[in-house]
């Protein structure tokens, strides 16, 4: 089995110099059996292609590749001597390579406790979105608990082509127009400043979780004023980017949008990469905190009803010749954007185990190689709301994002008060 990497995942792969991990991590109480959780990871190995795969780069083009000799998924047991340790270990994790002869895209941190450990899933983000990594959280948790239990695997496909419904025509108008847009990519690009350095290790997380009484609240206060707690967070953080930056915010977000809902070859549990991607524009002439959200939610639904992402994945393959410099421009430009905004939502996994329970999930930590490396991370444990919001000091300085999590925070809270008072 050799796949050449579809575009998305070739833009997320970067190149073999420039690490981009994803770390998932997971807060237990109680004991870990550590038989059971290589047991489980062996099981998780076996059902996913990607997983006994690895990156061919020596040529001009990557492939995935069939490695039959692939060691077992790595466990790192680290000790936890504060509950911070995960933070200081996910930063490790986002500048090691996979690069190692046999090894696995994946490896597993295990900050271990006397009563309380975390472990931390690490893979390269061109294999795994947020559904991705939250499903191998899943099987994880569900293995460590019961490892008799057995996993369905399924196959990899071969090319993008065979993402596409067998209705799908590629027709010459079709196959014309991607040579057309493939050429006026490469002539954007030729006359676009761009680079091939690897940006320095400045990437930072600033993490925190809102209480269980406010996330109650936000999603009460959404349903009643007929929008989504997504849709505020956007409203909340552009507009704290133009208190603290000014004239320098752009008063846009960048919102990744799950590909499962419109192809059905890629299921809930499919290790999968790309992510359409859905831009919005903060609504400046309305006062309203609510009435923007309204505004936000309506465009956002708008512009996912209108994806033609099977389009989009048989066009993005003619942009191939393009990709190095479209790594180099994301390199180097500082975007129209404030922030890249990937919401989990409500995490379905079960909380209650035999042996242990499952305390907390932080949301998953990345450090983008880009210029501009802004992204935020959200999603709803146990009844929390939990943040990771990302960046680089030579872009965002550490001490802004503070700033602008604090003023974001500070607008929910505002906005939430007329229910509190009711």
């Amino acid at each position: 089995m050799k796949r050449r990497l579809i575009l998305g995942e070739r833009i997320m792969h970067v190149d073999t110099k420039t690490p981009l991990n994803c770390v998932f991590g997971a807060k237990i109480s109680g004991k870990i059996n550590e038989e059971n959780l290589h047991k489980a990871l062996h099981k998780i190995q076996l059902k996913h292609p990607l997983l006994q795969m690895n990156i061919d780069a020596t040529g001009k083009v990557p492939y995935f590749v069939l490695n039959e000799n692939i060691s077992k998924i790595p466990v790192r047991i680290t000790s936890r001597p504060t509950d911070q340790s995960w933070l200081v270990q996910s930063k490790t994790e986002w500048y090691k390579l996979f690069d190692a002869h046999n090894e696995p895209l994946a490896r597993v941190v295990w900050l271990k406790g006397e009563t309380e450990s975390e472990l931390l899933l690490v893979l390269p983000h061109c294999i795994c979105d947020g559904t991705t990594i939250l499903n191998l959280m899943r099987e994880l948790m569900t293995l460590i608990d019961n490892p008799e239990q057995d996993l369905a695997p399924y196959p990899s496909f071969r090319s993008v082509y065979d993402l596409l419904p067998e209705d799908f025509k590629i027709t010459k108008a079709a196959h014309f127009k991607g040579k057309v847009f493939a050429a006026l990519g490469r002539l954007f690009f030729f006359f676009k400043a761009t680079s091939s350095n690897n940006v320095d290790q400045s990437n930072y997380v600033v993490h925190w979780k809102i209480s269980t009484d406010d996330t109650k609240q936000l999603l009460v206060k959404c349903k009643a004023e007929n929008t989504t707690v997504h849709a505020a967070i956007c409203v909340a953080f552009m507009e704290a980017f133009k208190s603290v930056q000014g004239t320098k915010a752009h008063g846009k977000v960048i919102c990744p949008v799950d590909i499962r809902r419109f192809v059905e070859a890629i299921k809930q549990d499919t290790m999968f990469a790309f992510a359409p991607i859905a831009e919005l524009k903060l609504e400046q002439s309305e006062n309203d905190f609510w009435i923007k959200t309204r505004k936000l939610k309506s465009d956002l639904e708008t512009k996912v009803a209108e994806m033609k992402v099977y389009d989009l994945l048989n066009m993005s393959e003619y942009f191939h010749s393009s990709v190095n410099k479209m790594i180099g421009f994301l390199k180097t430009t500082k975007g129209t954007h404030d922030v890249t905004l990937s919401n989990m939502g409500l995490l379905n996994i079960p909380k209650d185990y035999k042996s242990f329970i499952l305390k907390t999930i932080y949301s998953p930590t990345v450090a983008f190689p880009w210029k501009n490396a802004n992204t935020l991370v959200c999603s709803t444990f146990n009844g929390q709301l939990d943040f990771s919001f990302m960046s680089n000091e030579s872009f965002l300085r550490e001490f802004e994002a503070w700033q602008i999590k604090d003023k974001a925070m500070e607008l929910i809270k505002e906005n939430l008060k007329e229910l509190v008072n009711v």
